[in-house]
């Protein structure tokens, strides 16, 4: 994440929002000036929520607040401050919030308790946000209450960021048409990038260029319906990352993300439409638009024609792939190589690994090196055969050690560990909720969606070929049911389904998805449109 200036734009294009900025005075909204552990500006109502401030969490500029919650009695969590608003005038509320643990979720208050954050959306940045238009000028309440569910312990941290619209020039306007936030991080040369949004005719609606570097900026645009294309573009030819800083992008519509990126050459294009959905299943757009109208399997085998084909780089490039694209940018953020068997979430890891140098290599235990861990067993589909060998959307960069205790057991959730890794991740008899008795291996809960999704998609990569991996290991065997539909037994389907409900799509799958597409051309649907998953399933 990029800690420097946080700007906002606006743009002098028709499709930019075309009211003038309606300031309601939100004083400290970025939280960047405190006195001691005091923001600015805020009160807390009373002693069930401590702040402290943070600058390792952030979300732009170089400040966030750390709220910790406290207490379970929901009406001491209140984090508050007054405005005045005018009559008739639009206010677009919004703030960013870092959930941690997962059992408390914030509330936005304005004027009014409005809408709760996703607690189960940890370790990443979501936004809550209510459009307000008073009836009459006035003085009200804005901020955050905090409420706890099931499994809070107690003390649970809480980041907030960019409590909008704010005094340090971030405004709000009001759009009646479709409003879109692209949120630009530049790199080390931002005056090489720009960006332009086209229509379906070609023609550039909105545009900008001449950034500072190492800045993030917040485009706020205001798009009719249609079908358009954002172009972003690296003058010099080497994208925003990694080489060249950690520059990147996202186009979001509300909590919809529409398009992101980072790792290019001199442009990197992403399709998209505006006002066909009805908000619950959004229709597919651009890379998938012929699974208009489709479920079941017949979705599926359009998503395998859509898939399919990918152009594969070899077993040995994978090195490359984890050194460009394996980093830890979203726990510790300290740019080591992310392994899903030792990576603890909510601590320090044990151990930790430099790209290239740590890859394996002889491991005598945990923390010897790294390797490339195929969460859908190599054997399975009967050894180095590709393109299933180097496919990286399943292949993960993991400790050694725990790959071979990992070996190709089932996905599953154990009763009885034999073995246990630093960061939880069990080897051991399955329980016998799971239907399913024997040894199994069994990821944690950070990552078990990642995992489920992965599985998702093999069998709608390779729906044409695994009906018949069935019978190539005993693994294999009680995993899959010999079918290109279902693909799984009922019991495996049962619990990916769990897994991929339970941990929602995360910005680390989002931002390894694209380094995928860039890297072998095709997409996981499923981390795209996570609802293929209950439309096919």
């Amino acid at each position: 994440m990029l800690h420097g200036k946080y700007k906002t734009k606006l743009l002098g294009s028709a499709i930019l929002l075309a009211a003038l900025p309606t300031m309601a005075n939100v004083a400290n909204g970025d939280f960047e000036q405190w006195t001691g552990n005091t923001p600015s500006s805020w009160t807390t109502i009373d002693s069930g929520i401590s702040l402290t401030h943070s600058t390792s969490t952030v979300k732009s500029g170089s400040s966030a607040a750390a709220i910790n919650v406290k207490t379970a009695s929901q009406s001491n969590t209140d984090l508050l401050q007054q405005i005045s608003v005018e009559a008739g005038k639009t206010y677009e509320f919004s703030v960013d919030v870092y959930h941690t643990e997962g059992k408390v979720k914030a509330r936005l208050y304005i004027d009014g308790y409005q809408g709760y954050s996703n607690q189960a959306q940890t370790n990443q940045w979501q936004t809550i946000s209510h459009s307000y238009t008073p009836s009459s000028n006035k003085i009200i309440n804005v901020g955050l209450r905090f409420y706890d569910v099931s499994g809070f312990d107690g003390s649970e941290t809480v980041y907030i960021d960019n409590f909008l619209p704010n005094t340090d020039g971030s405004s709000s306007t009001s759009c009646n048409d479709n409003s879109l936030t692209l949120t630009l991080n530049t790199d080390n040369y931002g005056s090489e990038t720009s960006w332009a949004v086209n229509n379906d005719q070609g023609s550039s609606v909105a545009n900008g260029s001449g950034y500072a570097s190492n800045t993030q900026y917040n485009e706020q645009l205001c798009l009719t319906d249609g079908a358009y294309t954002l172009v972003v573009s690296d003058s010099y030819g080497d994208g925003m990352c990694c080489n060249v800083g950690n520059g990147s992008y996202t186009l979001t519509q509300g909590s919809t993300e529409l398009a992101n990126g980072a790792s290019f050459n001199s442009t990197d294009s992403t399709s998209f439409t505006l006002g066909d959905g009805d908000g619950t299943n959004p229709t597919p757009t651009g890379y998938y638009v012929t699974t208009q109208g489709l479920s079941g399997y017949a979705l599926k085998t359009e998503l395998y024609n859509i898939i399919n084909n990918h152009s594969s780089q070899g077993y040995s490039a994978i090195w490359n792939f984890y050194d460009s694209s394996a980093r830890d940018k979203y726990f510790e953020n300290d740019n080591s190589i992310l392994d899903m068997y030792s990576e603890k979430p909510n601590g320090s890891d044990s151990y930790t690994y430099t790209a290239v140098s740590d890859q394996c290599g002889n491991y005598s235990g945990e923390g010897n090196c790294y390797n490339r861990e195929h969460s859908f067993p190599k054997s399975w589909f009967g050894g180095t055969n590709e393109p299933m060998n180097s496919d990286v959307h399943h292949i993960y960069a993991t400790d050694g050690y725990v790959n071979s205790k990992r070996s190709n057991y089932p996905f599953g959730e154990v009763a009885s560990a034999s073995f246990t890794s630093t960061n939880g991740s069990k080897v051991g008899t399955a329980t016998s909720s799971l239907n399913y008795s024997g040894t199994v291996f069994e990821p944690i809960d950070e990552f078990k969606g990642d995992f489920a999704r992965a599985y998702f998609y093999m069998a709608t990569r390779y729906e044409n070929v695994i009906g018949s991996w069935q019978n190539n290991t005993t693994a294999s065997n009680a995993v899959l049911n010999g079918t290109s539909n279902q693909v799984f037994e009922s019991w495996v389907v049962t619990m990916l389904l769990n897994w991929h409900n339970a941990d929602p799509v995360s910005q680390m799958e989002l931002d390894r998805n694209q380094a995928v597409y860039e890297f072998q051309g095709n997409r996981n649907p499923y981390i795209d449109h996570p609802e293929f998953v209950d439309m096919i399933w």
